[in-house]
């Protein structure tokens, strides 16, 4: 994982010409997230038994957006390579956790666990996390 210090808000950027679809959301929207995520994930023909993992993954860290960050969220996804990058952008700042003992706050570690990768930008801008996963098997 990638940890900057003061990045820019929305760091990273889809190729040029790539199509990019962005959805808003807030905390009642989540089943709509899980939705719009499962839609992308067979859309660019990820395996059927990797997309419950995918969901899961984007469900973790959009929770954790809508719920310590600012309180709405954008989410964008695109292809690059044949993988799916999924962007989620929120204007909070970052709380470093879980704290030994916790029973909560490992969503952006399942996060981790489920993507090929995960960078995390965090600065004034707010919290960044962009997740790869595998599209075609």
């Amino acid at each position: 994982m990638n940890e900057d210090v003061e990045p820019q808000s929305g760091y990273t950027s889809p190729p040029p010409g790539a199509p990019v679809k962005s959805l808003r959301f807030r905390l009642p929207d989540l089943p709509q997230v899980r939705q719009f995520a499962e839609d992308e994930a067979r859309a660019v023909g990820m395996p059927e038994d990797a997309i419950g993992d995918f969901v899961i993954a984007v469900n973790e860290v959009a929770t954790n957006a809508v719920t310590h960050g600012a309180g709405d969220a954008r989410m964008r996804t695109w292809v690059l390579s044949g993988d799916l990058i999924v962007e989620v952008h929120d204007e909070g700042a970052w709380k470093p956790g879980p704290m030994p003992g916790a029973v909560g706050g490992m969503g952006l570690w399942v996060a981790r666990l489920l993507s090929s990768d995960l960078t995390l930008r965090v600065g004034r801008g707010g919290s960044t996390v962009i997740m790869r996963f595998p599209g075609k098997a």
